[in-house]
């Protein structure tokens, strides 16, 4: 792992860390506010930051786990098991936050229960919005950085980033706020109509709230697990870098996968030009490793596979997955491909 991507990483620990602390603060104060004030909101908002503080350590698990290097048993390292500590916190969250809230919230619509003082609520929430302020400014500065690393803008960053801690801190923290904010709507509108309809009506929607969170992180999550591809943009550049090399007359097949937060893998079918010898060839290969792992240094592994003009079309459908209802010259019914001849950036 090169110094820049332990930089990130670090900064990413920071940050869950920060999160996790002011979550697990916020927690005990709402549960307290809760249980004396009787605001079913307030209680779910306790869980909401129970849940975090639950998340935020799955998702440094994940930072840990996910950073082992490469050996025999796993060659192209441990990065998506972070995929899977952070699966495992969406799913807390969709369980534990969402499903504690939205009952909770439905029993006290239902069952008509009243409220104590809201003092000590609103005093609560008007804290935990500030340290939940000062944690979504760090997720926003780090998604700023990362951003402008990549050249690109903080939304299509958070919409196409194979770095789940981050998205997951920054949408955790922008549930938190909102959360507050329906909470302290809730309890307000409770004091001035005397109906406990409004504070459960609150905690059904913090619950839901959650649920949005959940499910955006499970989906972005299973994607990454079965082997996401880089974004477009990003799978554009690769191949226009590797078809400006000066032997290669065009790209027949590219193919990335995302191994980690911070691994690509990229494999290609590459026609070279007729006249190119071994050597030329080889040189190829290492000016087009040098090429993308200078652009993008999240590109760990680049494995080529030099093909001839005139076996270019049975290669690209070689690797295309075979028409319904035919088979493959083995009888297995999948994609069959000849020999590779690879290289790669850690070798």
């Amino acid at each position: 792992m090169g110094q820049d991507q332990q930089g990130e990483q670090s900064e990413s620990a920071g940050t869950v860390v920060v999160a996790g602390a002011a979550n697990l603060g916020i927690a005990v104060a709402k549960a307290v506010a809760g249980v004396f004030s009787g605001s079913s909101a307030m209680l779910s908002e306790a869980a909401h930051s129970l849940a975090d503080t639950t998340t935020e350590v799955l998702l440094f698990t994940a930072l840990r786990r996910g950073a082992r290097p490469a050996d025999a048993k796993h060659p192209f390292g441990y990065g998506k098991e972070s995929y899977v500590w952070a699966f495992l916190a969406a799913l807390f969250t969709f369980l534990a936050g969402a499903g504690f809230s939205i009952y909770q919230g439905v029993h006290t619509v239902v069952a008509g229960e009243e409220s104590g003082p809201a003092l000590l609520s609103y005093i609560v929430l008007a804290i935990s919005f500030v340290l939940e302020g000062i944690s979504f400014l760090r997720a926003v500065k780090q998604v700023r950085g990362e951003a402008e690393r990549w050249n690109t803008t903080g939304r299509r960053f958070l919409r196409y980033s194979a770095d789940t801690t981050v998205k997951a801190v920054f949408l955790e923290d922008s549930a938190a706020l909102i959360g507050l904010l329906l909470a302290a709507v809730g309890i307000g509108l409770t004091e001035l109509t005397g109906s406990s309809v409004w504070d459960g009506a609150a905690s059904i929607g913090i619950g839901a709230l959650l649920l949005v969170v959940a499910g955006i992180l499970a989906k972005n999550n299973v994607s990454l697990l079965v082997g996401q591809a880089v974004p477009p943009r990003v799978h554009e550049a690769i191949r226009e870098e590797l078809a400006g090399l000066p032997t290669v007359t065009r790209v027949d097949t590219l193919l990335t996968m995302q191994l980690g937060p911070d691994d690509v893998l990229v494999a290609a079918k590459v026609d070279f030009v007729d006249e190119a010898t071994g050597a030329d060839i080889e040189a190829g290969s290492d000016e087009a490793e040098r090429r993308l792992t200078e652009r993008y240094p999240n590109i760990r592994y680049v494995f080529l596979d030099p093909t001839s003009s005139r076996r270019a079309e049975g290669s690209r459908s070689r690797l295309e997955p075979p028409a319904q209802g035919s088979r493959s010259a083995d009888g297995s019914g999948l994609p069959t491909t000849g020999p590779t001849a690879a290289r790669s950036s850690g070798s």
